[in-house]
């Protein structure tokens, strides 16, 4: 049976970590059944402060095929363990967020609520004694498995690289595979006059790129996705009232940490995100509650280099769009939303949002079905993450007028019920395909000084003595794989340092 024919003709507009990202992986998925064409002017800058990500990242550089040193090498990398939050819970209190798991689940029990039950009967270790995570990046250790070997490393792990050199990376792999970039500003966009569906994009000079499929990458300004074919902005600043960035690179000041450091400021936070190379730091903050000037004066203030540049603004609105695809346009990063990046997901959306318009990829007639599928399914990302990031700030114990607004707003029902939960009795629950998991929001709820008035019953089938030695082992464990790491520093110096 002959269906629909097939979309054969893709054209991105913008490059960037966006589209450069869309280019790679279409042509590496689809190979010569698409032709790519990316449009981007070099005279248009990027964004370009999504320098630290999570995990899932390695799913997408394994699909794409990278070599894990190659990559590291090329965007000048240094590894993520997690990310450590000073001063969010009240001045001189810290705690870290540290990817993958902790400690071992017994049958349908999280490790974390056989913990709260040894912590209440006087036992001395913290939970970060249970993930090797926490304390290999408390440490500033970090190690990989030798290749060829059976090792039991549990470390979880992302990067902290250079986002400039990112895309230049993907734009080389996009390039062999045949993505034909194309140099210019987009003066107008033809859409058809009946379906309403971009036909062309007209650029300076009088040329036109023609095509079937759109993806919208020109960040905040959503050229195709907002301005042409409507999608309004559902706006979230009353959850997430950040609303200004300054960002800034500085020279290196010691060996980088394998964490980012998120420290909370007057009205907003501050990042640091160490490069091999340099530094990258920020301050994400509040003009409703901060004047820029002295926003600017605390940046400068609390950098551990010299700076190699000046402060460059970034203005946004914390949201997304109504609709991340209309007709035959399908946005990604910026042009669909910006939550922030406080958790460093600001790349991984752009890699979901990729991978959902794989698995929905239409044929010539957009059949709506397919269309409704990925909007709902980026519905339901977005207010997930948002729920996320809007717990690290619920729970704070600061003072200042932002901090208090922050602990006193209605939040979305669905925080409200998993707050309510682990107060309870520590349950956490993973819902649905939502990106953080159970010690994730552990972690964060902890760390924020949300303390359980009890754990799970189950927890009490297990006797004194099991609870005692199953707590020993576990911590034992850790100790001994984190004791065998080197440094950070000194495994990047063996295995994949930047050449000089």
């Amino acid at each position: 049976m002959k269906g629909v024919e097939p979309i054969r003709e893709v054209v991105i507009a913008g490059g960037g970590t966006a589209g450069w990202m869309a280019a790679a992986a279409l042509s590496a998925w689809f190979g010569e059944q698409l032709q790519i064409t990316l449009v981007e002017s070099e005279e248009i800058g990027t964004v370009g402060v999504g320098e630290a990500t999570i995990p899932q990242i390695h799913l997408f550089n394994r699909l794409l095929g990278f070599d894990e040193d190659a990559f590291v090498r090329a965007t000048a990398a240094t590894f993520k363990l997690g990310i450590r939050f000073e001063d969010w819970l009240e001045p001189g209190h810290a705690y870290i967020h540290g990817f993958g798991g902790i400690g071992r689940q017994i049958g349908k029990l999280p490790f974390h609520q056989y913990w709260l039950r040894y912590r209440a009967e006087g036992g001395p270790l913290a939970l970060d004694a249970f993930s090797a995570n926490l304390m290999a990046a408390q440490a500033g250790k970090f190690g990989r498995p030798a290749r060829g070997t059976a090792s039991r490393s549990t470390l979880a792990h992302a990067y902290h690289f250079d986002a400039g050199l990112y895309a230049a990376f993907l734009r080389r792999h996009a390039e062999t595979r045949g993505v034909r970039r194309v140099e210019g500003k987009i003066r107008a966009v033809r859409q058809h006059s009946e379906s309403g569906h971009i036909r062309a994009l007209c650029l300076d000079g009088g040329r036109e790129i023609g095509g079937e499929l759109f993806l919208d990458c020109t960040g905040f300004r959503a050229l195709l996705i907002g301005e042409t074919m409507g999608s309004a902005y559902e706006d979230w600043s009353h959850w997430l009232p950040c609303n200004r960035a300054f960002a800034v690179p500085t020279a290196s000041a010691g060996p980088p940490d394998p964490f980012t450091r998120s420290t909370a400021r007057e009205a907003g936070w501050q990042w640091h995100i160490p490069l091999q190379h340099r530094t990258g730091n920020g301050l994400v903050f509040s003009a409703d509650y901060w004047s820029e000037d002295s926003a600017r004066e605390t940046l400068l203030a609390n950098l551990s280099g010299k700076p190699l540049a000046e402060p460059r603004m970034i203005r946004f609105t914390t949201g997304k769009r109504a609709q991340g695809w209309v007709g035959n346009c399908v946005s990604l990063g910026l042009a669909g939303g910006f939550l922030e990046p406080l958790e460093s997901t600001s790349i991984h959306m752009i890699q979901s949002a990729i991978a959902r318009l794989v698995d929905n990829f239409p044929r010539r007639d957009f059949a709506p079905a397919a269309i409704a599928e990925y909007n709902a399914q980026t519905d339901f990302e977005y207010a997930a993450l948002r729920d996320f990031l809007v717990l690290h700030y619920r729970l704070n114990r600061r003072e200042g007028a932002f901090w208090r607004y922050l602990r006193e707003m209605p939040l979305p029902d669905s925080l409200t019920q998993k707050l309510a939960l682990f107060a309870e009795n520590g349950m956490a629950h993973r819902f649905n395909t939502e990106l953080f998991d159970v010690p994730s929001w552990v972690q964060v709820m902890l760390g924020q000084g949300l303390e359980p008035a009890a754990w799970h019953p189950m927890a009490d089938a297990v006797s004194d003595a099991e609870l005692a030695r199953f707590i020993a082992d576990t911590a034992r464990n850790v100790e001994a794989e984190v004791a065998g790491l080197p440094a950070h520093s000194d495994h990047i110096a063996a295995t994949c340092t930047v050449p000089n």
